[in-house]
């Protein structure tokens, strides 16, 4: 398994045998990466897979200096549970709370 940041489909994609299985998908808004949607081949539920999908592409806005808007429910979810990106999620007015 790999898990490669596709800039020109504005996704982070992993893959399996350089076949895409799942990936986020990301717009770019300033300085801000709003994640809108995430998915993995129902093929590989259970893995654990979307979870290291979402900490590769969070960790790879940290190293970009921009802030993370999660729009995309899979990613909210991910970051109310893993605290380590805190300091850079702008949440959305709907999600705060």
């Amino acid at each position: 398994m790999d898990i490669v940041h596709n800039p020109e489909r504005r996704r982070y994609e992993l893959r399996d045998d350089g076949v895409v299985i799942g990936f986020t998908k990301y717009r770019r808004a300033g300085g801000k990466v709003v994640f809108i949607h995430t998915e993995v081949d129902e093929d590989y539920a259970g893995q654990g897979l979307a979870s290291k999908l979402a900490r590769f592409a969070l960790a790879d806005v940290r190293a970009s200096g921009r802030r993370i808007v999660p729009v995309c429910p899979y990613i909210a979810s991910w970051l109310r549970t893993h605290h380590d990106f805190d300091d850079l999620v702008d949440w959305p007015a709907e999600q705060e709370g």
